[in-house]
């Protein structure tokens, strides 16, 4: 069936032009670009956060919600052009290539930061696999209890397990797994991009209707008020929580180089990063004030933390339960997208370390109805057995959302600001105690202020729900 070769001994085929089949590393031709790599960025951020940023606003008002919205999308945009221009080692222009944020930080800072590069990076995307997992099963089962309510009447009882849905999920990524690297993955992030758009967009939509339609939802300045929504406690606690929402909505630096190592060349990857971050950033920028300020102004300072439940499971239930459809399909789109960057890494130590091991090396090609498919048992098995792992972690901790909140405060300072200015820094030189030097530092301080803050929250948050926590009792 087929046929098998060693990728530790792959080679040019006789008469081949290595110029027009190889790059400059001696890797496959890379084929990325501007359209795929801005699919990429707002597949990956973009998210399912947007959901949660009308209840941002609502903590902090129509002075700071906004305000804030706006900082860290100059904050992101401008962290990513440092990132971008580390992807290739310092040098001339066509120095050699980093293929991972690992390997941009050794090229460029060295020392224990590589490991605390690691830790933060791979920390954070299994932590994003896992919570997409949840959050996948619950827009999953928001359509099953739209639909029951909508034929047993809207005082039906309703309750759904999510487990199911969990798995369906799982199943859906363990083929999808198969996807060998990031370089095949563009047209299941452009799907994703669209689905976050159509989500989005009947999020809005809705919201205008409400407004349009009456609504006269309480807005203040400063959001929820002390004595009226929130205690003064909780007043401190959900604003310190609406400012790391907003932060990590932004943050997708975690697969920057990944995807800046699929764009082809000429014209210079880091121009085209530039260009797709920018219009990542500028678009997903336009969603989230849409959503967070028209959603804020349809459910005032009792906007839910999900903006689409707000609506109810009622009506117009097909508009609803396509939006969650909508959800789940990004989500699918999204998780691969985080999850591609473990694999690789995984998969390139285990090369690395066992080159004459033919279970971990050799590819098997499969002729399938005249398609030519490349098959390899260890990606086939480690990549199923890390998508039950985060299934199953998903499972024995629905509160995993919270947590993944404490995980994105740990890993936004370091990988969102931190490594991109201490490596411009390094890179361009930039005088100590010079006015550049003083003010990216000042930037970078204040980004680790927020941090602790939204760190501060999300413990908080995660100790309400550990109290309250019962091992496989998920259920909608």
């Amino acid at each position: 069936m087929g046929m098998e070769y060693n990728k530790t001994t792959e080679g040019l085929e006789i008469g081949q032009n290595p110029s027009k089949s190889f790059d400059d590393d001696g890797r496959p031709k890379r084929t990325g670009t501007l359209l795929t790599a801005s699919a990429h960025i707002i597949t990956a951020v973009i998210g399912s956060g947007v959901l949660s940023l009308a209840w941002a606003i609502a903590q902090l008002g129509w002075a700071a919600g906004p305000a804030v919205l706006m900082a860290f999308s100059f904050i992101t945009y401008f962290t990513s052009t440092l990132l971008a221009d580390s992807y290739r080692c310092p040098g001339p222009i066509h120095g050699r290539r980093n293929y991972t944020y690992m390997d941009v930080v050794r090229s460029h800072l060295g020392g224990f930061k590589v490991q605390l590069c690691g830790l933060a990076q791979y920390g954070n995307l299994v932590g994003v696999t896992i919570g997409y997992t949840i959050t996948a099963s619950i827009s999953m089962v928001a359509v099953k209890r739209s639909n029951c309510f909508h034929t047993h009447g809207h005082d039906a009882e309703c309750k759904i397990s999510n487990y199911p849905f969990m798995g369906i999920f799982a199943e859906i990524q363990i083929i999808l797994s198969q996807i060998p690297n990031f370089h095949e993955l563009s047209w299941l992030s452009i799907v994703a991009a669209v689905m976050s758009f159509a989500y989005s967009s009947i999020g809005f939509g809705l919201s205008v209707a409400k407004v349009a339609g009456g609504a006269h939802a309480r807005t203040t300045l400063t959001g929820t008020t002390v004595g009226v929504d929130v205690s003064a406690a909780d007043k401190v606690w959900r604003s310190f929580q609406a400012i790391g929402d907003i932060a990590f909505a932004y943050a997708y630096s975690t697969v920057l180089i990944e995807i800046q190592d699929t764009l082809k060349s000429p014209p210079p990857e880091s121009k085209v990063m530039k260009k797709a971050s920018f219009v990542g950033v500028s678009t997903t920028t336009v969603f989230y004030m849409l959503c967070g300020c028209v959603g804020y102004a349809a459910f005032g300072n009792k906007a839910p933390g999900n903006f689409l439940t707000g609506f109810g499971f009622y009506e117009p239930f097909w508009l609803i339960d396509f939006a969650n459809v909508c959800i789940a399909v990004h989500l699918l789109g999204a998780y691969q997208v985080f999850a591609q960057p473990i694999f690789g890494f995984v998969e390139n130590y285990c090369s690395q370390k066992w080159p004459q091991n033919k279970f971990i090396t050799t590819e098997h090609t499969l002729n399938i109805l005249g398609y030519s498919y490349s098959m390899n048992m260890f990606r086939l098995v480690w990549r199923t057995t890390y998508v039950i792992l985060t299934a199953l972690m998903a499972m024995i901790f629905p509160f995993f959302n919270d947590f993944l909140g404490l995980i994105g405060a740990a890993s936004f300072y370091p990988l969102t600001v931190y490594f991109p200015i201490e490596m411009h820094i390094a890179q361009a030189k930039v005088p100590k105690y010079s006015f550049n030097w003083m003010w990216l530092k000042i930037l970078s301080w204040s980004c680790l202020i927020v941090s602790l803050i939204a760190a501060v929250g999300s413990i908080q948050g995660l100790a309400h729900d550990v109290k309250k926590f019962k091992p496989f009792g998920s259920n909608s």
